[in-house]
């Protein structure tokens, strides 16, 4: 399908012919202006450089309007000038000073052509003036020949984006927008923020003077873009901003996103075949040189966007090439190997990609819900924030976010925390820093109801019966469902930090859901583990014994942030480590399905050092007989050396003990240090 571009914005003005009423529209000449032929000449200068300029498309627009500015003070009742100064303006952060000069340009010159209709039918839409909007959009549909179906078909488009907008306006979405401060915004653009699972750390794009290199853009005429990164201080304020030097280079670096474990950070670039997607890696405490993806995503067309799901097998990004797509920019996904490898890419589908362009794409760390920009869809004008939840194999309709998260302007880049309570957004506004600054939005949930009582009460100083009306609590604001862990992976002996492995698996489906790893530098790690899956999460490092934990976290389960640390033993001997994922069937001694896992792990541990050897214990709590314990503990021992030998591992390095209930860990005087003393340990006996 052909793709739909902005046809109506590039039209030229359409000058008529006919002498102008001097008194109504004022012409550049001369015998307008006998007395200033010095301004006359230096104000056509001005039109003739903005022309140039101005005639390249609306792309460059903005860039035409200090020209035309300077022309229309000399002159400020030209009507074509007006009417350039508004286009102009359309295409800049100052939209809403559109209006002024496109109602000058038409009132000077009613005749001045059909694409005035358009022009400031756009800046009543940009300016939540739906219903002028409508009339004049009609107005300038019936203007259109019936040769020309594509402007027909953005103008039915354009009227739909007005009846959506007046729906959204008159149900806004509560939410609270704050700039997020001076300690990120400055005089010039910062855009694109991109935040840590935790909301920790920020990384954002910005044109400062401080670019690496210092250089200007020859397109606009701005410092190149670098990435930056802020660090919280407190809840409300982002400190030690830093430029982060070993990510940029002399020319446009921008954020893209960062993984869910904070490890690779994704960035666009630009390239001789177009814009790339590309990545750095975190290494301790540098991010590496920044390599591109593989041309599973990177094509000779432009790559926008991309983010990666919750565990990191799937990567989902946005291009604008031809082949498969819907139109325009389309969203895509790759599966990740375990080794990082990306496959091929697979369309998202029409229920997410329309014939306009999609950008913007965020996998949210709850690893169900996708929030992406669009042209298409619900949309109240340019690009709108949606979401769309995977719920039984396949994504659901889109959502507008609504109003005034949505304006009628582009709203492309948006990041929402883990907990889903607050945003992050890029936007122009009059009382911000600088050109565009960068937003934080929390959502407030529905408003208070009132509510009636039933029990009547009587003024004293009035002959009034009134009913007393009260506010209802305040209602709980729905939150992400998944846990965020995090902590720091260790010498148990030296405290210290130990690079190495998170393996999440799924215990009810003994499938590894996504292997991540620690920070090379400070041992921590962050793993996002959405709810409704009893996991395994170890902890793996060369020359240590693995240490797992258990989080069986409910469907209903909020969001959460819960902190584990992982001390690891050296493998030596007498060390010893609860095996904490195996699991038996109640007073008995048969093995759970759910324990394969953890056996698998232990198996590869052995095969990994082959001169190891350990003896395997059965302990119980204090609940009943002391040789009933001693037998059952012995039992479950034995079964799992039972199964480490039928999975190739020598007997002579293993050996089993049931010690009931004489090695306690905790009291047995609570439910809780019960649970603690029911387990399976291994000890290093040889190695």
């Amino acid at each position: 399908m052909k793709k739909i571009g902005h046809l109506i914005l590039a039209l030229t003005v359409w000058f008529l012919a006919g002498s102008l009423n001097a008194q109504q529209n004022v012409e550049f000449t001369k015998a307008n202006f006998p007395n200033l032929k010095a301004e006359l000449k230096e104000a056509l200068a001005n039109i003739k450089e903005g022309d140039k300029i101005y005639n390249q498309g609306p792309y460059f627009y903005a860039q035409a309007l200090p020209y035309f500015l300077k022309a229309n003070n000399f002159n400020p009742n030209n009507a074509i000038l007006n009417y350039k100064i508004g286009n102009c303006l359309l295409q800049s952060p100052q939209k809403a000073k559109a209006i002024e000069h496109l109602e000058k340009a038409q009132k000077l010159k009613p005749d001045i052509g059909s694409g005035i209709y358009f022009s400031l039918a756009t800046a009543y839409q940009n300016n939540l003036q739906w219903d002028k909007a409508i009339d004049l959009y009609k107005t300038y549909k019936a203007t259109i020949p019936s040769k020309y179906p594509d402007e027909i078909f953005i103008t039915d488009k354009r009227i739909s984006e007005c009846e959506n907008g007046k729906k959204f306006v008159d149900k806004p979405v509560r939410i609270l927008i704050e700039n997020v401060g001076n300690g990120i915004n400055t005089i010039y653009p910062e855009y694109s923020p991109v935040i840590s699972a935790d909301e920790s750390v920020i990384y954002f794009t910005s044109r400062r003077d401080n670019t690496t290199g210092g250089g200007i853009s020859n397109i606009d005429e701005k410092y190149y873009e670098d990435v930056y990164r802020g660090i919280r201080d407190s809840k409300e304020s982002w400190g030690n901003i830093a430029n982060l030097s070993s990510v940029n280079t002399d020319f446009n670096d921008a954020t893209v996103n960062l993984s869910p474990d904070g490890q690779k950070l994704l960035l666009y670039k630009d390239g001789k075949r177009g814009g790339d997607i590309y990545q750095s890696i975190l290494v301790g405490s540098e991010w590496s040189k920044p390599e591109p993806l593989s041309n599973s995503v990177n094509t000779p067309y432009y790559e926008t966007h991309a983010s990666y799901s919750f565990d990191g097998r799937m990567l989902y990004f946005v291009s604008n090439k031809p082949d498969g797509s819907y139109g325009g920019k389309d969203i895509y996904y790759c599966y990740v190997d375990e080794k990082g490898n990306l496959g091929q890419p697979i369309n998202i589908g029409p229920e997410i990609n329309t014939r306009f362009d999609e950008e913007g794409v965020f996998a949210h760390p709850d690893g169900k819900t996708l929030y992406f920009a669009s042209q298409g869809h619900t949309t109240m004008g340019g690009f709108d924030f949606f979401k769309s939840t995977f719920k039984d194999g396949k994504w659901g309709k889109p959502e507008n976010l609504g109003y005034p998260i949505n304006s009628a302007d582009d709203d492309v880049f948006f990041v929402v925390t883990a907990d889903s309570r607050r945003a992050y957004f890029s936007s122009f506004k009059q009382d911000g820093f600088g050109e565009k600054d960068i937003y934080r939005l929390t959502f407030l949930g529905d408003e208070k109801r009132f509510v009636l009582n039933t029990e009547d009460n009587l003024l004293s100083s009035l002959d009034i019966t009134v009913n007393q009306k009260l506010i209802e609590q305040k209602l709980d604001i729905p939150t992400g469902e998944l846990t965020i862990l995090k902590g720091t992976m260790y010498d148990k002996i030296t405290k210290k930090p130990l690079f190495g492995t998170i393996e999440i698996v799924d215990l009810e489906q003994n499938s590894i859901v996504s292997t991540f790893t620690s920070n090379s530098a400070t041992g921590k790690y962050l793993v996002s583990l959405p709810s409704g899956r009893n996991y395994s999460v170890t902890a793996i490092a060369d020359n240590y014994l693995f240490k797992s934990e258990n989080f069986n976290i409910p469907k209903a389960t909020g969001y959460q942030e819960v902190e584990r640390d992982f001390p690891l033993d050296r493998i030596d001997v007498g060390r010893k480590i609860v095996l904490k994922n195996i699991f038996f069937d109640f007073d008995k001694y048969t093995l759970r399905d759910i324990s394969g896992a953890e056996l698998e792990r232990l198996v590869r541990l052995m095969n990994q050092y082959p001169k190891l050897k350990i003896e395997i214990s059965g302990h119980t709590d204090n609940v009943g007989s002391e040789t009933y314990n001693k037998t059952l503990s012995e039992n479950r021992a034995k079964v799992v050396v039972d199964y480490l030998i039928n999975r190739g591992i020598d007997k002579s390095r293993l050996v089993f003990k049931g010690y009931g209930f004489s090695q306690p860990i905790a009291s047995n005087d609570s439910d809780g240090g019960r649970q603690l003393n029911r387990r399976t340990e291994f000890k290093v006996l040889a190695k």
